[in-house]
């Protein structure tokens, strides 16, 4: 058995004269402390390898920290403890029990959405070796992983996209796949949705490459439907986490593109007249397929929700605009599932198609997804209506035109969906968006009225049993639920528990509820947000501000 040379060394590189002599220039393994020998650096390759081989065997093993080795007999525990340039080993593991907010609430929340402090990303991954490749590029072993995880989420971030489709186009050339922003959004939702498994260790990782595809999107204009779906994935990621001026940010900027491209229009046929044709505006192909539009009608919606329900909760007015001219009016047909178009099912472009739907008009589809764009449209229309009364105006003669009409419309809109009492009788993710649609309808009811309760009885039960209904709503939601539920949930059974608080103290009022139903109703909703809680962080501090504040009034 052979056995390693010792002679003494002159220092030269890539080898000493010793070593060349003896034709062994291959070992020279001198370390002059002023870089790696080809050994460290062999040894440091060959650990990266076995990583990656335990990694695709084994999707549940976390591997530590990328070690060095020293050759010339440091320990492996020397090697851990030293300050080697890829940091000590670092748990990013994330569970429920390790919410970002503190569980005591001695502290006062804040009064608003749009002012609790912001949630800290997750820990940067230790995982950097498989993100080696293509720049914005997850590794090939991880991708349809990921999209199997988002699949079942992706109604509860607003993303309606044919998967199968984009499963497929894993396999196309990387021009002919969809924009990165879009791909590393839905891998960040992915990872993000798996807490606290080891790929939400990749959170911060997918963040950056998202961000850094969505900035190259916007400068070349390439794939533009695709990055405003990203902006749309982006913002509620931030908003969901606490990040709110990233997620107003980005919000703002979906809603900003999807009005240049024209897609509050929806996709004319050929020869008729769009006003986004008539301007400038950033160029989409014609769609080549049912399915294809499909998506474009069905973005259009997901920022529309996104831009007036968030509004509403952040209280900031609506990026997109609704007007009777041509350039700003939303004629895009009501959405449908995007099994509808891939069959050919296209519904033509409208007219005015919310304003009508606010004035009564009940045509059109009634698939879960126009429900949903109806509800943000009824919940964003009502908040409008109510700031333009000041907190003490009393009506004389009965409410303004405009709230008894946006009553109204709320009323047959509710009339249009499985009655509350009937949501077990529904499954998976039509249950799941019902709960979310009839949440926003009666919040919608709670913000129109709320300003003329302080002086007004019948006001006042109308947002009385508005906020009940939030609460039997919740008593439907079963525990698998709550994993799939739309996060703007969280803002509507705050407007309900403030308003049961308000009725709290007000206990005297002939019109209110006995004490201990109240508070037995207020408990519902924080048992809700704080179950919802462990998906979504931002509801923890609003069910911590609703505590502190039933524990004042004791």
């Amino acid at each position: 058995m052979s056995r390693k040379r010792k002679m003494r060394c002159d220092g030269n590189k890539p080898a000493c004269q010793q070593c060349i002599r003896a034709k062994k220039s291959d070992g020279c393994e001198y370390d002059d402390g002023k870089g790696k020998t080809r050994t460290q650096i062999l040894r440091e390759t060959i650990g990266r390898l076995e990583q990656r081989v335990r990694e695709l065997e084994d999707p549940e093993y976390v591997s530590p920290a990328v070690q060095l080795f020293d050759p010339h007999g440091i320990t492996t525990s020397e090697c851990l403890s030293s300050s080697s340039s890829y940091g000590s080993p670092v748990s990013t593991t994330i569970s429920a029990s390790h919410s970002p907010y503190a569980s005591d609430t001695t502290n006062s929340p804040p009064e608003t959405w749009s002012t609790l402090p912001p949630v800290p990303s997750p820990s940067p991954s230790n995982f950097d070796i498989f993100f080696e490749g293509p720049r914005y590029q997850a590794p090939f072993e991880l991708g349809p992983l990921l999209l199997d995880i988002f699949s079942p989420h992706r109604h509860q971030c607003g993303l309606e996209i044919h998967m199968g489709h984009l499963q497929e186009s894993l396999q196309l050339p990387a021009s002919e796949q969809r924009h990165p922003a879009l791909m590393n959004a839905i891998y960040l939702w992915a990872c993000f949705m798996s807490r606290p498994k080891p790929l939400c260790q990749h959170e911060e990782t997918f963040l950056a490459q998202a961000l850094d595809a969505h900035r190259d999107g916007l400068r070349m204009g390439d794939k533009v439907l695709d990055v405003i779906q990203a902006s749309c994935l982006l913002s509620m990621y931030f908003l969901v986490n606490g990040r709110f001026l990233e997620g107003s940010y980005h919000a703002s900027a979906a809603a900003s593109l999807a009005v240049q491209c024209g897609l509050q229009a929806g996709v004319s046929s050929e020869g008729s007249y769009s006003p986004s044709s008539s301007r400038e505006k950033l160029s989409l192909e014609p769609p080549k397929s049912g399915y294809k539009e499909g998506e474009r009608i069905l973005a259009f919606w997901q920022v529309y929700n996104l831009d007036r329900c968030w509004s509403v909760a952040l209280r900031k007015p609506s990026v997109l605009l609704d007007g009777v001219d041509p350039w700003s009016s939303i004629n895009c047909p009501w959405p449908q599932d995007i099994t509808e178009y891939e069959s050919g099912n296209v519904a033509p472009v409208s007219f005015q198609t919310v304003r009508n739907f606010l004035q009564g008009d009940l045509s059109g589809t009634y698939s879960i997804q126009s429900l949903r764009a109806k509800a943000s449209a009824l919940y964003s229309h009502a908040d409008q209506l109510a700031i333009r009364w000041s907190t003490g105006h009393k009506p004389s003669g009965g409410y303004p035109e405009e709230v008894q009409a946006l009553e109204l419309a709320i009323t047959r809109f509710l009339g249009t969906l499985v009655p509350v009492h009937q949501l077990t009788a529904t499954m998976g993710d039509e249950k799941q968006t019902l709960i979310v649609v009839h949440t926003l309808a009666q919040a919608a009811l709670i913000h129109l009225y709320q300003r003329f309760a302080q002086d007004d009885a019948v006001a006042y039960e109308k947002c009385s049993q508005a906020s009940k209904t939030c609460v039997e709503i919740i008593s439907y939601i079963a525990e698998q639920d709550y994993e799939y539920l739309d996060p703007i949930v969280g803002p509507c059974w705050t407007t309900a528990a403030e308003f049961l608080i308000r009725e709290l103290v007000s206990i005297t009022s002939s019109w209110s509820l006995g004490s201990a139903d109240i508070r037995n109703h207020i408990g519902t909703i924080v048992y809700a947000m704080t179950t919802l809680n462990s998906r979504f962080p931002i509801l923890g501090m609003s069910a911590a501000k609703i505590q502190k504040r039933m524990a004042e009034l004791q």
